[in-house]
């Protein structure tokens, strides 16, 4: 792994330990039924992270989250041309969905570019039918991009002007858990193996499920 990339791999990560648990509202005593799934200290359910995004999808179509978070969604912020990074977090995240559809769980995993100017929709195909049949690759205009970044509380960084065009994306590496009717309820850090993230995903859904009487 390039040294830039170790860098911005390691900020990254501590970026999520210390915005995130920050920005999370501190859960009631009694109030979250995902307790004991948690491995980490933030709080879900407070609508802190994630909300409403338009963006164009891997056909070109114009979609909304409403169209996208359907069933239970791993979101990653990512961009094709990352060297490494990228695919080994997406191909991390296939083989947990893989893993809940053997438990009886379907997952949708979402990949949301970061570089627009090089990701369109084309080559967001491509590239998320290699990781998982089932990906949704999306992208937009830059504007678009950072809102919706906005809105989970990410961060990237695309060079302005960039005079080479192999050019490398900053951006943080975790995924985002998101549930239809709860929206975000945990994040997985880049460390976390596949069968882990799994086990975790499947306690939300079924905590979730038995919440609403499933």
């Amino acid at each position: 792994m390039p040294a830039s990339t170790r860098t911005y791999a390691v900020a990254a990560t501590s970026a999520v330990a210390i915005g995130l648990v920050a920005m999370l509202a501190v859960t009631r005593n009694g109030d979250d039924i995902f307790a004991e799934c948690r491995a980490s200290q933030v709080a879900g359910g407070g609508g802190a992270i994630g909300g409403p995004f338009t963006l164009t999808d891997e056909n070109g179509a114009r979609v909304t989250e409403r169209d996208v978070i359907t069933k239970p969604t791993f979101v990653y912020f990512g961009y094709t041309f990352c060297p490494d990074i990228c695919p080994l977090d997406t191909a991390r995240n296939a083989e947990a969905v893989d893993a809940l559809e053997e438990m009886g769980h379907e997952v949708t995993p979402v990949f949301i570019s970061v570089d627009p100017g090089r990701d369109t929709p084309e080559v967001l195909k491509e590239w998320t039918d290699y990781i998982h049949p089932r990906m949704i690759g999306l992208t937009g205009t830059p504007e678009e991009i950072k809102s919706v970044a906005q809105v989970y509380k990410t961060f990237y960084n695309v060079p302005k002007n960039p005079e080479d065009e192999y050019y490398l994306v900053d951006h943080m590496t975790h995924t985002y858990l998101m549930l239809p009717d709860y929206g975000f309820v945990e994040f997985f850090g880049r460390e976390v193996p596949p069968e882990d993230m799994a086990k975790r995903t499947a306690c939300f859904i079924e905590a979730a499920e038995q919440a609403h009487g499933g």
